[in-house]
């Protein structure tokens, strides 16, 4: 395992506040703004903070929240939930193992929560803890402050898909549709809304993270999910959207894909792909100061035939 890369993954959020701030126009840092009736969005600081979004789901006598976040974003969602509503947070669920979404854990199974997720993001801790959870403590004070040993796993899993909570108001879903982002990534849909949320396996921006992923099959999980009835998608990182925001992001996974092949194929090197891969226009929402990252990433997939997040941290 390169512990170098483990790092940048656990503490993901880090790396997105000093290397990104949102390209989108429609960025709100820090608000927090209903959806549908009873479903709240908010975009979490990622400039400042290194947050990632947090949604809000009211059931019929309880809340259910998307991501932990951050042990202080954990905190600054659970403020928005009182707001929004006196009902008590029952579940948290964690989309995938990364420090900006499930490092906040503990903050919430204080505060009375269960956290869930799919079977797969407890597969990942053991790759990838405590040596994730040590390092981000050395430099995020909110991790440190919680003086633990390693990241606190979800304490409820499921492995059939859909795992479904339906109290007769809402009913939610619980999907994984497979490796791309990370071995765990879990997706939340709400059919009669029509809204979804998808973790970091889908974002508005440029924000993908590529090291502990599946890049040749990632846009197969993104189709699988796009063929749920949809009209607002709410990413991990980014302002919420619409359906042809799964449009978009696989098309830039095409264009990745594509652009390094052709660069293979013509006999070029590791490094010899920034200066002769070029993305087009049509994916530069999702292309940013991580693309030397994501182009040397798709280069060790395609060469060495396996998924890159088996390179960085074992089968």
């Amino acid at each position: 395992m390169t512990i170098n890369r483990v790092t940048v993954g656990a503490a993901f959020g880090i790396v997105l506040a000093v290397s990104f701030f949102a390209i989108n126009s429609d960025a709100q840092p820090g608000s927090l703004r209903q959806i549908v009736p009873g479903v709240w969005f908010r975009e979490g600081d990622i400039k400042q903070f290194g947050h990632c979004n947090n949604i809000i789901i009211e059931m019929k006598d309880y809340l259910i929240v998307v991501d932990a976040n951050f042990p202080s974003g954990a905190r600054l969602a659970l403020a928005d939930a009182k707001r929004v509503s006196q009902k008590p947070v029952k579940y948290v669920f964690d989309t995938h193992h990364h420090g900006d979404h499930m490092y906040g854990n503990p903050v919430w199974t204080e505060a009375g929560a269960t956290t869930l997720a799919y079977k797969g993001v407890s597969e990942e801790l053991k790759r990838y803890e405590p040596q994730g959870w040590q390092a981000t403590a050395k430099s995020r004070k909110d991790v440190a402050d919680l003086n633990l040993a390693t990241a606190e796993p979800p304490k409820q899993t499921f492995d059939k898909s859909p795992f479904v909570l339906n109290d007769g108001k809402r009913k939610v879903e619980f999907h994984f549709f497979g490796w791309a982002h990370t071995r765990g990534d879990g997706f939340v849909y709400l059919p009669k809304e029509k809204v979804i949320c998808t973790g970091d396996a889908l974002v508005n921006g440029p924000y993908n993270f590529t090291a502990q992923g599946n890049i040749q099959n990632w846009s197969n999980v993104l189709r699988a999910a796009q063929k749920l009835k949809i009209d607002h998608v709410l990413p991990g990182h980014g302002g919420p959207g619409g359906k042809d925001l799964f449009d978009g992001q696989i098309l830039f996974f095409t264009e990745l894909q594509k652009g390094v092949k052709s660069a293979i194929d013509s006999g070029k090197k590791a490094g010899d792909l920034v200066a002769t891969v070029k993305l087009p226009e049509s994916v530069k929402n999702w292309t940013g100061d991580s693309l030397p990252a994501q182009l040397k990433d798709t280069f060790e997939e395609m060469t060495q035939g396996k998924p890159h997040g088996e390179i960085l941290g074992g089968k």
